[in-house]
């Protein structure tokens, strides 16, 4: 039981940075607590690409409606 409690521990000392390393995308075995990262300019980089393909994908599904009413007024 000594080992496992042992065991645990040491595991949780070393996988605790590891995961905030994973968190933040940068290489696991740097230092998690040096800078921080630039969260306003990476939430902005995710927000544009979300933005661009919410358009994409509206343009696709109102694409055959536009076509349709495109040929109705047409003469």
């Amino acid at each position: 039981m000594k080992k496992f409690i042992m065991g645990f521990a040491l595991g949780m000392v070393i996988a605790f940075p590891l995961g905030i390393n994973f968190g933040k995308d940068v290489p696991l075995w740097s230092n998690p607590f040096a800078a921080k990262p630039d969260i306003p300019e990476r939430i902005k980089e995710r927000a544009g690409a979300l933005i661009k393909d919410t358009k994409e994908a509206l343009h696709e599904a109102t694409e055959p409606v536009r076509k349709e009413a495109e040929k109705k007024l047409a003469p």
